[in-house]
Protein backbone atom coordinates (compact mmCIF):
# COMPACT_ATOMS: atom_id res chain seq x y z
CA UNK A 1 0.00 0.00 0.00
CA UNK A 2 1.22 3.74 -0.78
CA UNK A 3 -0.30 7.06 0.24
CA UNK A 4 -0.54 10.15 -1.39
CA UNK A 5 -1.00 13.78 -1.27
CA UNK A 6 -0.89 16.66 -3.26
CA UNK A 7 0.85 20.07 -3.04
CA UNK A 8 0.44 23.39 -5.00
CA UNK A 9 3.52 24.51 -6.43
CA UNK A 10 4.48 27.91 -8.64
CA UNK A 11 5.22 25.23 -11.62
CA UNK A 12 2.07 23.22 -10.61
CA UNK A 13 0.25 20.45 -9.19
CA UNK A 14 2.43 18.09 -7.49
CA UNK A 15 1.96 14.28 -6.16
CA UNK A 16 3.63 13.02 -3.38
CA UNK A 17 3.54 9.55 -2.26
CA UNK A 18 5.12 7.50 0.78
CA UNK A 19 5.28 3.87 1.51
CA UNK A 20 2.64 1.91 3.50
CA UNK A 21 4.58 3.09 6.90
CA UNK A 22 5.07 6.55 5.86
CA UNK A 23 8.82 6.67 6.24
CA UNK A 24 9.92 7.07 3.10
CA UNK A 25 9.16 8.91 -0.18
CA UNK A 26 8.65 7.14 -2.89
CA UNK A 27 7.21 9.34 -5.19
CA UNK A 28 6.95 13.39 -6.71
CA UNK A 29 5.63 14.17 -9.89
CA UNK A 30 3.85 16.21 -11.71
CA UNK A 31 0.59 16.86 -13.05
CA UNK A 32 1.05 15.19 -16.25
CA UNK A 33 3.88 14.19 -16.23
CA UNK A 34 5.44 11.48 -18.60
CA UNK A 35 5.48 8.54 -16.34
CA UNK A 36 3.65 9.99 -13.33
CA UNK A 37 3.29 6.98 -10.87
CA UNK A 38 4.44 4.75 -13.07
CA UNK A 39 6.76 2.77 -10.27
CA UNK A 40 3.73 2.35 -8.01
CA UNK A 41 2.25 -0.77 -9.00
CA UNK A 42 -0.72 -0.23 -6.71
CA UNK A 43 -3.38 1.63 -5.92
CA UNK A 44 -2.03 5.09 -3.80
CA UNK A 45 -4.69 5.85 -1.23
CA UNK A 46 -4.87 9.89 -0.83
CA UNK A 47 -3.83 10.68 3.04
CA UNK A 48 -2.78 14.11 3.88
CA UNK A 49 -2.14 13.79 7.79
CA UNK A 50 1.30 11.79 7.35
CA UNK A 51 3.88 13.36 8.93
CA UNK A 52 6.64 12.41 6.25
CA UNK A 53 4.21 14.73 4.08
CA UNK A 54 4.58 17.43 5.85
CA UNK A 55 8.40 17.65 6.38
CA UNK A 56 8.30 16.83 2.09
CA UNK A 57 6.22 19.91 1.82
CA UNK A 58 8.11 22.02 3.81
CA UNK A 59 11.25 20.93 1.79
CA UNK A 60 9.49 22.04 -1.06
CA UNK A 61 8.26 25.20 0.09
CA UNK A 62 11.91 26.04 1.19
CA UNK A 63 13.22 25.27 -2.17
CA UNK A 64 10.57 27.34 -4.05
CA UNK A 65 11.52 30.51 -1.43
CA UNK A 66 14.84 30.22 -3.07
CA UNK A 67 16.84 28.38 -0.46
CA UNK A 68 18.66 24.98 -1.07
CA UNK A 69 17.42 22.79 1.41
CA UNK A 70 19.51 19.23 1.37
CA UNK A 71 18.22 16.41 -0.09
CA UNK A 72 19.64 14.47 2.80
CA UNK A 73 17.05 15.71 4.97
CA UNK A 74 14.17 13.82 3.74
CA UNK A 75 13.93 9.37 3.78
CA UNK A 76 14.00 8.89 0.02
CA UNK A 77 13.37 5.07 -1.07
CA UNK A 78 12.62 5.38 -5.14
CA UNK A 79 11.71 2.39 -6.31
CA UNK A 80 13.55 0.95 -9.24
CA UNK A 81 16.78 -1.62 -10.50
CA UNK A 82 20.00 -1.16 -9.52
CA UNK A 83 21.06 0.95 -12.78
CA UNK A 84 18.43 3.14 -12.31
CA UNK A 85 19.42 3.19 -8.41
CA UNK A 86 22.95 4.43 -9.00
CA UNK A 87 22.06 6.90 -11.50
CA UNK A 88 19.41 8.57 -9.14
CA UNK A 89 22.28 8.69 -6.45
CA UNK A 90 24.43 10.38 -9.34
CA UNK A 91 21.96 13.13 -9.39
CA UNK A 92 21.84 13.55 -6.06
CA UNK A 93 25.65 14.87 -5.76
CA UNK A 94 24.90 17.81 -8.08
CA UNK A 95 24.68 20.69 -6.09
CA UNK A 96 21.98 22.95 -6.30
CA UNK A 97 22.25 25.75 -8.91
CA UNK A 98 24.77 23.86 -11.22
CA UNK A 99 24.25 20.94 -14.17
CA UNK A 100 25.94 18.01 -15.90
CA UNK A 101 25.70 16.23 -19.12
CA UNK A 102 24.36 12.79 -19.69
CA UNK A 103 27.83 12.12 -21.06
CA UNK A 104 29.32 12.88 -17.31
CA UNK A 105 26.94 10.90 -15.82
CA UNK A 106 27.40 7.85 -18.27
CA UNK A 107 31.06 8.25 -17.27
CA UNK A 108 30.43 8.10 -13.44
CA UNK A 109 28.25 4.87 -13.65
CA UNK A 110 30.59 3.09 -15.90
CA UNK A 111 33.34 3.51 -13.63
CA UNK A 112 30.94 2.10 -10.68
CA UNK A 113 30.13 -0.70 -13.07
CA UNK A 114 34.05 -1.34 -13.92
CA UNK A 115 33.10 -0.63 -17.58
CA UNK A 116 34.88 1.29 -20.31
CA UNK A 117 32.01 3.25 -21.06
CA UNK A 118 28.43 3.71 -21.18
CA UNK A 119 25.68 5.25 -22.80
CA UNK A 120 24.63 8.43 -22.12
CA UNK A 121 21.36 7.41 -23.39
CA UNK A 122 20.83 4.33 -21.13
CA UNK A 123 21.78 7.11 -18.76
CA UNK A 124 18.95 9.00 -20.23
CA UNK A 125 16.42 6.69 -19.73
CA UNK A 126 17.74 6.20 -16.06
CA UNK A 127 17.30 9.63 -15.73
CA UNK A 128 13.79 10.22 -17.50
CA UNK A 129 12.09 7.81 -15.19
CA UNK A 130 13.23 9.19 -11.91
CA UNK A 131 10.23 9.18 -9.68
CA UNK A 132 11.28 11.46 -6.86
CA UNK A 133 11.29 14.86 -9.31
CA UNK A 134 12.95 18.23 -8.16
CA UNK A 135 13.98 16.50 -4.59
CA UNK A 136 16.26 13.99 -6.68
CA UNK A 137 17.38 16.95 -9.24
CA UNK A 138 17.12 15.65 -12.65
CA UNK A 139 16.24 18.91 -14.06
CA UNK A 140 19.97 19.76 -13.54
CA UNK A 141 21.31 17.60 -16.47
CA UNK A 142 21.46 18.70 -19.73
CA UNK A 143 23.02 17.89 -23.30
CA UNK A 144 26.74 17.87 -23.93
CA UNK A 145 25.74 20.44 -26.94
CA UNK A 146 24.02 23.14 -24.33
CA UNK A 147 20.24 21.55 -24.99
CA UNK A 148 17.96 21.50 -22.42
CA UNK A 149 16.50 18.31 -23.51
CA UNK A 150 14.97 15.46 -21.32
CA UNK A 151 12.67 16.31 -19.11
CA UNK A 152 9.69 14.11 -18.44
CA UNK A 153 7.82 17.51 -16.89
CA UNK A 154 8.44 19.35 -19.66
CA UNK A 155 11.42 21.64 -20.93
CA UNK A 156 9.64 24.76 -19.78
CA UNK A 157 9.34 23.11 -16.16
CA UNK A 158 12.59 22.61 -16.71
CA UNK A 159 13.90 25.81 -17.28
CA UNK A 160 11.98 27.51 -14.68
CA UNK A 161 13.85 24.94 -12.31
CA UNK A 162 16.84 26.08 -13.31
CA UNK A 163 16.44 29.76 -13.04
CA UNK A 164 15.04 29.48 -9.95
CA UNK A 165 18.28 27.45 -8.57
CA UNK A 166 20.20 30.78 -10.06
CA UNK A 167 21.88 28.83 -13.19
CA UNK A 168 22.66 31.02 -16.42
CA UNK A 169 20.48 29.92 -19.09
CA UNK A 170 21.86 32.04 -21.93
CA UNK A 171 24.29 29.16 -22.65
CA UNK A 172 21.58 26.86 -23.13
CA UNK A 173 18.68 26.29 -25.96
CA UNK A 174 15.39 23.87 -26.34
CA UNK A 175 15.98 22.04 -29.42
CA UNK A 176 13.11 22.68 -31.83
CA UNK A 177 12.66 18.71 -32.21
CA UNK A 178 13.31 15.09 -30.91
CA UNK A 179 12.52 12.60 -28.71
CA UNK A 180 12.71 14.07 -25.35
CA UNK A 181 10.94 17.43 -25.44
Amino acid sequence: MYYSTTYSSPIGRLTLACDADGRNLVGLWLKGQKYHGDTILETMTAKDEIPLFFAAKEWLNRYFAGKKPAISELPLAPIGGEFRQGVWSLLCEIPYGEVVTYGEIAKKMAAKMNKKSMSGQAVGGAVGHNPISIIIPCHRVVGSNGSLTGYAGGIETKRKLLELEGVDLSQFFVPKKGTAL
